[in-house]
């Protein structure tokens, strides 16, 4: 017989020990319901509460009324990588809450609407049935925007059965809706109702519940994508191209919100940067080329459709070395595939985008606070390498909330690069070839349009060319200047972000990982080291790899590389930088659109062991 629990003061049951800010929640509504706000409130609440969180929402890619799950992992040890399971369940769409139900654990709990119609089945779940329309009432909104405070209903019986302060879940509404007191104040009445009314009819026999902590402090909550905004702000983006694509039109939005703060002239009132939202991603890209090719500092962002339509201009940025950084969240591929769903699955593209030999820096952030920082070097190093940079991210980052150590502001002047002005050609007595290598780097010198000498002009081409930009079909100068293209990857791969180690005494196996996987392979560590399996860790944060890599293989017996995609495109690029250590590098790679969890990484290197 199902156990439904509504008649009886809130008070804990003695016969469970009690589950302290150590569970997942999971909140199952459809898409367009306006639960966004609800769930956020609930994030950040805990949040405020000294209490590490992370949120990940999981949606449909096409129309409004579709299933959506929005999943908030709370842990007092600081793990935010996806669980397998959650322990809470919310249930609000009528559509998925048999199968929502099906998938709980024993002894977790559910709280779902009595607008469902649902007749709990299972006897080993808690169930607390809620009246979500009539709690709403109390709002005083009428028709939709009533519908929309449904979800505050499960707001305040969540607080009540978990603890959460009721003076934290105002000021997250106050947060959402900047202070606005007309929006704020029909959320709160409808939370206070909730709250009130489950003081009253509830028993709670479930075990879990949460207690303030102090792990949040000087932390911030924040996604990859404004992440990756402010720090092309803050690294002194002058111009920015874009066609929308999910999962990266919010990196775009992003940019304008914070530009037109901070980069409007305080004198004439008007902006000093450009926004142009292209007709199409090739068109972005060729616009960012031209902008570099001028002086600006300029960007682009998009997915992996996108990336495939901009490998002309791409090439082109690489052969006639012109600076352009393009951020891409990577998705689910290829063609259309999942748009709402993650993956890593561009590495390859990015890296070799465009015909011929022609090889692109990528950055590999693995942290938000590195999305941030990394954004900002981009620029500086499209400038110093003069060439496109690649900065990827994906989905889980991109527009998930992440806590995040406060961003530093940049530690250095903006690098421009190697820049000729007229003073220099005066000096030179105009004896300079842009593409001349005079210091070994394998980068020559330019000059920016609108250079006041009669020698600072050139013709940038996409053709073969002498070290003076002159056109040339001799193979002599072909193979030169190739020759110094890949002097100048090589020195790139000295310069970029180098991989963060663990490497621990006695370890027979390391791991190699990147990106959003990172927060599952700590967690995996500890599992791992729990059943006796030490590990070394290093993680990959930019392509070309850094000569450090092929002596943390050596290292090891074996070598596991995590990543979520289906072809194992990291692992190629490994056995393809250290041919004579191949045999000891292993793929470790799943592709289903989730963000990887540490049970899988654990249970799957163990298999992989025995």
């Amino acid at each position: 017989m199902a156990v439904e629990v509504q008649t009886k003061p809130a008070t804990q049951s003695p016969s469970r020990e009690p589950i302290v800010n150590d569970f997942s929640i999971t909140i199952a509504t459809k898409n367009g319901s306006g639960s966004q706000t609800a769930n956020a409130t609930i994030l950040r609440a805990l949040f405020k509460m000294g209490i590490p969180v992370s949120g990940k929402n999981i949606f449909p890619s096409n129309i409004q009324g579709l299933p959506t799950w929005y999943t908030i992992r709370v842990n007092k040890d600081g793990f935010t990588a996806r669980k397998d399971e959650s322990e809470i369940l919310i249930a609000m769409n009528k559509a998925t809450v048999i199968e929502d139900v099906q998938k709980m654990k024993p002894g977790t709990m559910c709280i779902y609407s009595d607008g469902l119609g649902y007749t709990p089945q299972r006897d080993d779940v808690i169930f607390y049935k809620i009246p979500a329309a009539k709690m709403a009432a109390t709002s005083g909104l009428e028709g939709k925007l009533r519908g929309y405070a449904e979800n505050m209903a499960y707001v305040g019986v969540l607080a009540n059965l978990l603890g959460i302060e009721y003076v934290e879940l105002e000021a997250a509404l106050s947060h959402q809706f900047k202070g606005k007191a007309k929006a704020v104040e029909p959320n709160t009445k409808t939370i206070k109702a909730a709250m009130e009314w489950a003081k009253a009819e509830l028993t709670k026999t479930d075990s879990y519940r949460v207690e303030r902590m102090d792990k949040t402090t000087g932390m911030i909550t924040i996604d990859g994508n404004t992440a990756a905004a402010l720090g092309a702000v803050y690294g002194g983006v002058t111009f920015a191209a874009w066609y929308p694509i999910t999962p990266a039109t919010s990196v775009a939005e992003a940019l304008g919100y914070y530009l037109k703060q901070l980069r409007t002239d305080p004198a004439t009132q008007k902006p000093t940067y450009s926004i142009i939202q292209a007709e199409d991603e090739l068109a972005a890209l060729g616009m960012v080329v031209g902008a570099g090719w001028a002086g600006a500092r300029a960007m682009t962002s998009t997915s992996g459709p996108g990336i495939s339509l901009m490998a002309e201009f791409a090439g082109y940025a690489y052969f006639t070395e012109i600076p352009a950084v393009i951020v891409n969240v990577q998705r689910m591929g290829p063609s259309t595939g999942l748009p709402t769903r993650t993956s890593q699955g561009d590495i390859l593209p990015c890296y070799f985008l465009g015909h011929g030999d022609s090889k692109h820096p990528c950055l590999l952030p693995g942290t938000i606070k590195e999305i941030f920082e990394f954004s900002w070097r981009a620029l500086d190093l499209a400038e110093r390498f003069q060439t496109p940079i690649f900065l990827l991210t994906d989905l889980d980052f991109g527009m998930n909330q992440w806590m995040s150590e406060s961003f530093d502001y940049p530690d250095r002047e903006i690098d421009r690069g190697k820049v000729l002005t007229a003073e220099d050609l005066v000096r030179l007595k105009g004896n300079w070839g842009r593409y001349r290598d005079v210091d070994g780097d394998g980068i020559g010198w330019r000059t920016l349009p609108g250079t006041d000498h009669p020698l600072a002009a050139y013709f940038t081409r996409g053709t073969g060319h002498t070290d003076r930009a002159t056109y040339s079909e001799k193979p002599e100068d072909w193979e030169g200047n190739s020759e110094r293209l890949n002097r100048k990857f090589e020195s790139a791969r000295k310069v970029l972000p180098a991989p963060v180690e663990d490497q621990v005494d006695g370890a027979e196996i390391g791991i190699i990982g990147f990106g959003s996987t990172d927060p599952a392979i700590v967690e995996a560590r500890v599992l791992l080291a729990k059943k006796g399996i030490k590990t070394s860790y290093m993680r990959l944060r930019a392509l070309p790899l850094s000569e450090s890599v092929s002596s943390f293989i050596r290292a090891h017996e074996r070598v596991y590389v995590v990543e979520m995609n289906t072809d194992a495109q990291m692992t190629q690029l490994l056995r393809l930088d250290t041919p004579e250590l191949a045999a000891r590098i292993f793929q470790l790679n799943k592709n289903d659109g989730l963000p990887l969890t540490a049970r899988w990484i654990s249970e799957s290197l163990q298999k992989m062991e025995a």
